[in-house]
């Protein structure tokens, strides 16, 4: 799984950090920025990008149902619109159990 959460969170991400925690091109942050209304990162003075926490989580509802499920961009959007929160509950638990798969690999190299 790319996007990895770190024990202490940031009040905003650049647009840099947030592609590198999903192993993504920047180019591709901003195009799904654009796509999906769900992403609204804040602009500072100079106009960079700054992403919250809800951005990140958001991202990867995206990132799931695109790379990892394989909907097209229009089959995610509609997805979201119908089944927003069931989607979302899916993504957490997908989340929680690759977190928890991290930590058992992680037991099981200690050991």
């Amino acid at each position: 799984m790319p996007y990895k959460e770190k024990d202490t969170q940031k009040l905003y991400y650049t647009i840099g950090e947030v592609a590198e925690k999903f192993k993504v091109n920047i180019s591709l942050i901003r195009f799904w920025e654009k796509e999906f209304d769900i992403i609204k990162p804040q602009k500072n003075k100079k106009g960079n990008r700054l992403f919250t926490q809800e951005d990140l989580d958001n991202f990867y509802i995206i990132f799931h149902l695109v790379k990892e499920r394989g909907y097209t961009l229009q089959g995610a959007k509609e997805k979201l619109k119908v089944h927003g929160k069931e989607v979302t509950a899916h993504a957490e638990v997908v989340k929680t159990l690759n977190r928890i798969k991290t930590f058992l690999l992680d037991v099981k190299e200690s050991l």
